[in-house]
């Protein structure tokens, strides 16, 4: 099975890689991570516009590589009753074209973030700022780093990844 990751970022291919081995652990998986663009901002600020990046990234990722599945991993912040919250979108399209949709855990961010994100800067490198760390997206994450490892980027993205394959794990259910 040939799984096309929309990234090259080595934390969202093992998140898609260890997924894909919990769901399927008997099958032999190929997974290829492809650089691809988001089509939406370098920071989304909606969920919507989450999905719409990780659609995206998922729908290049699938034609390009010839795969059986595309994965499109999107970070983004969205504000709710007043708290800005970062989460992590996944859309996982199969060769048919059928979509899963599923997302990470929700974890609030601090006001002083969210600062400087609104002054133009993308929350990767607010994290880098603030926690004194050098290129966190590809290590433990905003996750990571606030919860102090409790949960860290891949994890969640893999948790993520699950929950957008339900789809394909369970077909029956939504093809009726």
């Amino acid at each position: 099975m040939k799984i096309a990751v929309g990234s090259t970022n080595p934390v969202k291919i093992e998140a898609a890689k260890r997924a894909f081995g919990k769901v399927w652990p008997k099958k032999k998986l190929e997974i290829v991570g492809i650089e691809v663009p988001s089509g939406v901002s370098q920071q989304p600020m909606t969920d919507k516009e989450a999905v719409k990046g990780a659609r995206n990234r998922a729908k290049v990722a699938i034609k390009s590589a010839r795969a059986d599945f595309g994965v499109g991993l999107e970070g983004g912040l969205q504000k709710f009753e007043g708290i800005w919250f970062d989460t992590g979108w996944i859309v996982i399209v199969d060769k048919n074209g059928k979509e899963g949709i599923g997302s990470t855990i929700r974890m609030q961010n601090a006001p002083k973030t969210i600062r400087m994100v609104k002054a133009g800067m993308e929350l990767g490198h607010v994290d880098d700022v603030v926690f004194k760390v050098k290129n966190s997206k590809q290590g433990d994450g905003h996750f990571g780093l606030m919860s102090k490892n409790a949960v860290n980027r891949a994890e969640a993205y893999t948790e993520g990844v699950i929950s957008a394959l339900v789809r394909f794990i369970r077909p029956e259910l939504f093809y009726e």
